[in-house]
């Protein structure tokens, strides 16, 4: 196994998913789906907001990952193709400060 390849991981999430028959028990309906990100996100801030460990920050993270992974798997489409499309999209854009914070702008530079 190679813990860095994202098709690992893609199996993995996959084969949760099949383990708890998550396609006949509702954990691959899109609304239920993005509440649970919602609540990990939640999570994400409290860690930050709250100055816990890094290591709560990245199990938090983790889950979201997961999470993101199984909607990819759910709603049937390549999350890596997905990734590299915006990512080559937000290439192309340019950026601008924002209240004394970097953001990046539709319209490049």
């Amino acid at each position: 196994m190679n813990a860095d390849a994202f098709s690992e991981m893609l199996a993995a999430v996959a084969a949760f998913h099949r383990k708890h028959e998550f396609r006949d028990r509702g954990g691959e309906d899109m609304v239920y789906r993005v509440t649970l990100m919602t609540e990990e996100l939640g999570e994400i801030a409290a860690c930050v907001s709250k100055g816990k460990s890094k290591e709560d920050l990245a199990e938090e993270c983790a889950d979201l990952l997961i999470l993101l992974i199984g909607t990819a798997i759910s709603a049937d489409f390549d999350l890596r193709e997905a990734f590299w499309g915006k990512m080559r999209a937000l290439e192309r854009r340019g950026s601008r400060m924002v209240d004394g914070r970097v953001r990046i702008v539709r319209e490049p530079d």
